[in-house]
């Protein structure tokens, strides 16, 4: 893997649509050509592609049913490209992994684990594993690496990963596993290589705040708690999640309104939410733009901060206090009134904004004075499946951060 002439292609797969990026190995990991196919499962799925100072080098129209088919336009135009012959591996965001704690090569007894614990994630498994199959039969000598998002968080205790109901369910694997998990350990690298102590020994809430929101507790560089749960649905209020809810609700509507468990849900994934709340978007841009002639927008806005407001005061009592607080995700990265109204009244925490540095989004944005430290970092999923393929398949790169 230390040739400069060796490539490492990530593949990123979401609900309708599939990043990728090519990774140069050398003395660090450089992003060459990326892109993505979105609108996937309609007639108008569109392939893009960037150079690596982010210019668009190709744009195309198409069709693609499901992520299978997805995969074989991407592989039929990656092909036509001179950078592929060089790809040594391929590494894949893999949302559930049960009980694994480390990126693991793509093995049949593998991939027939995660068929059989589809189950547990039926809004993402199956189409990850579409992807990894496809991959397999364009490139079956391709070296392919599965990268679980529930891995970062197996360090936390016992406690934090039961759920209160019947114990012959937890001998089942119902439990609490969080997700977001490569976005974490993202965010715990770049920490220790801008130095923040707290990376390594110190309490650390992360909070991922984009169209999925989660956040996670993490003390000396280990996650303890987090707020999905058993599904990516749990926790905070979402774009289109509702994050945690009364479980009563669900017998209730069965009762009053005839929902059954599919509609259900449906509703909770893809109807609640911000979406739910305001009646017009699950953009937060939207509902910031909206919200002063919105009552429901503004509703909206107000109830995810107030709810992150929470998860960070009980992320802290869980952690003994709080050294560094860091925002990530499209919302936590673009959206400073958002930062704002989470961190109002936090000041107990010693967490203090700075206005300005807040207003441009700077890297810290806390003040001088503040006993908290509060970052922007722009999190990077892709670079972490690029740098956890490459530890993997290079040992002697476990000696370093590549």
């Amino acid at each position: 893997m230390k040739s400069l002439n060796t490539r490492i292609l990530t593949i990123n797969g979401g609900s309708s649509s599939i990043k990728f990026a090519l990774y140069d190995v050398g003395e660090a990991l450089k992003r060459g050509l990326w892109g993505k196919l979105d609108r996937i499962g309609t007639s108008n799925t569109n392939l893009t592609c960037y150079d690596a100072s982010g210019n668009q080098q190709y744009s195309h129209s198409t069709a693609a049913s499901d992520h299978r088919s997805a995969a074989n336009i991407l592989f039929d135009w990656l092909k036509e490209q001179e950078e592929f012959a060089s790809v040594a591996a391929l590494g894949h965001r893999v949302v559930h992994g049960m009980k694994h704690i480390q990126p693991e090569i793509i093995t049949q007894d593998l991939l027939d684990e995660l068929h059989r614990i589809r189950p547990y994630d039926p809004d993402h498994l199956p189409r990850e594993i579409e992807l990894i199959e496809a991959c397999r039969q364009r490139s079956p000598s391709l070296v392919q690496v599965a990268c679980f998002d529930t891995a970062f968080h197996q360090t936390m205790p016992r406690v934090a990963k039961l759920l209160p109901i019947p114990r012959r369910f937890d001998a089942k694997g119902v439990q609490r596993y969080g997700f977001h998990g490569l976005s974490y350990a993202y965010l715990v690298e770049e920490l220790e290589r801008v130095g923040d102590p707290a990376a390594t020994k110190g309490r650390i809430v992360l909070a991922h705040l984009g169209n999925g929101a989660s956040m996670a507790a993490v003390c000396d560089g280990k996650s303890i708690d987090t707020s999905m749960g058993f599904t990516p649905t749990a926790g905070l209020v979402m774009s289109t999640r509702s994050g945690d809810l009364d479980p009563g609700l669900a017998p209730y509507l069965a009762r009053a309104e005839q929902v059954n468990a599919k509609q259900f849900y449906e509703m909770v994934n893809h109807e609640s939410g911000l979406l739910g709340v305001s009646e017009t978007s699950a953009d937060m841009r939207d509902l910031l733009a909206q919200r002063a002639l919105d009552v429901r927008a503004e509703e909206a806005v107000a109830l995810f901060c107030y709810q992150a407001k929470k998860w960070i005061g009980s992320f802290a009592a869980a952690l003994g206090g709080l050294d560094s607080l860091v925002f990530s995700g499209g919302i936590g990265e673009n959206a400073p009134i958002v930062r704002a109204q989470i961190c109002e009244g936090l000041g107990f925490l010693g967490i203090e904004l700075d206005e300005q540095r807040n207003a441009i989004s700077a890297d810290v944005i806390s003040a001088t004075a503040s006993r908290t430290t509060v970052r922007v970092i722009r999190t990077d999923e892709e670079l972490m499946i690029a740098r956890s393929v490459h530890r993997i398949l290079d040992p002697e790169a476990m000696n370093g951060k590549v």
